[in-house]
């Protein structure tokens, strides 16, 4: 019974990475956009918030239809519409009068697949019948980083091999991983997420839940913890060791990312062993040490270890809070997996967002912006005790 799900749990490892190629992909061409399109970068630097807002748009909207389609349409439409915006890339821009427009539209339906995944994968995982869901659910989400580090490196060896002109073939090769996937997703076995003959909470249910807001803040604190660092290293390493751009790149959010990895990976090898409160809590701790060591450390070579081993610290905090959710409100459904998902992306906006301002406000100090962002981790801690206390009302 639980062999025939081994291939829906790898199409959901493999839906990680097709969110981490939506995710990554078009950032490293922007520079070649300006150039090519001759895009202000003021337009080009949009394409982010405007892909990360049609994401948290889908994660609210699907709370009413996914689970009327059911889970398996809304997969392969999810990587039908990722591979789509990444293939319309590469012609949308000439054939349309204005090259930023065609830009934005092909960003706009990669991102609509890329909000659906992010609601989706986590809740068909949970379905599956597994011994240990909590450890799966950590193996899941490391593929996010595995996908981040391959889409960086990938990219990278073939712009060096091939030049960057031919971004466009390097396109249609990370457009054939989300239309292959959609084909298995037509296929695999899908559980139900609530019992037959039972009722899922709705919305009103979850919202009137003390225990489920706790679990919604530490979503936020989970990605905006991780994203407050994380968007920021390559620009530590700049500044700080004055290295380039793409050497950057690889000393910070690749350091980060291949830690973050390796956390997750770690705890969905050995998490039957771990109890997963006590993870979290050590894990919190050290975020918030390493909060203070980016901020206060006075050599710039400890600041960026520092931001590594950051990567370190969150890797659990976001499939470790959807395992507390899925385990303290079992009848959660949808509506709670796309909340929860909705609530980690605002902390991803808004955890890179508060640090920039804070920074702004102090003359462009990014060592202090950092240091306001220990918040996160430290209502993250905060949330883990009192959820503690609360799961046991329910």
């Amino acid at each position: 019974m639980k062999n025939q799900y081994n291939k829906t749990i790898t199409a959901c490892f493999i839906g990680y990475i097709v969110q981490a190629i939506v995710n990554n992909f078009v950032p490293l061409l922007f520079l070649t956009f300006q150039r090519t399109y001759h895009i202000p970068l003021s337009q080009i630097t949009l394409l982010v918030t405007f892909n990360f807002g049609i994401q948290l748009l889908v994660d609210l909207l699907s709370v009413g239809f996914v689970d009327k389609i059911g889970y398996r349409a809304s997969m392969v439409i999810a990587h039908l519409f990722a591979a789509a915006g990444l293939v319309l890339l590469t012609f949308l821009p000439e054939l349309l009068p204005s090259a930023f427009a065609g830009i934005l539209i092909s960003v706009m339906i990669y991102a609509i697949g890329g909000g659906l995944l992010e609601v989706l994968v986590s809740p068909v995982v949970e379905s599956c019948p597994s011994d240990n869901k909590e450890k799966t659910m950590s193996m899941l989400h490391s593929f996010y980083c595995w996908g981040h580090v391959g889409v960086v490196l990938i990219s990278t060896l073939f712009f060096q091999a091939f030049g960057i002109g031919n971004w466009k073939i390097l396109a249609f090769v990370w457009a054939f991983i989300p239309l292959a996937n959609a084909f298995v997703f037509a296929k695999v076995p899908i559980a139900t997420l609530i019992e037959e003959g039972e009722r899922g909470l709705s919305l009103k249910d979850l919202l009137g839940m003390k225990l489920f807001w706790i679990l919604l803040i530490m979503m936020v604190c989970a990605g905006a913890s991780e994203q407050a660092v994380s968007q920021w290293a390559s620009t530590f390493a700049e500044k700080g060791l004055g290295v380039s751009k793409a050497i950057g790149d690889l000393a910070g959010p690749m350091a980060f990312a291949i830690l973050m990895g390796s956390s997750r990976a770690f705890y969905g090898k050995y998490g039957d062993r771990i109890d997963l409160d006590k993870f979290m809590i050590y894990s919190s701790l050290l975020c918030i040490l390493t909060y203070l060591g980016v901020s206060l450390l006075p050599m710039p070579q400890l600041n960026l270890i520092a931001c590594a081993i950051c990567g370190l610290s969150v890797g659990i905090m976001w499939p470790g809070t959807f395992s507390k959710a899925a385990a303290a409100l079992p009848k959660g459904g949808t509506a709670m997996f796309a909340l929860l998902a909705l609530g980690g992306d605002v902390g991803c906006s808004g955890g890179p967002t508060l640090v920039g301002m804070i920074s702004g406000i102090l003359d462009d100090n990014l060592k202090l912006g950092i240091l306001a962002g220990v918040i996160f981790p430290t209502l993250l801690l905060i949330g883990i005790l009192l959820c503690k206390k609360e799961k046991g009302k329910v």
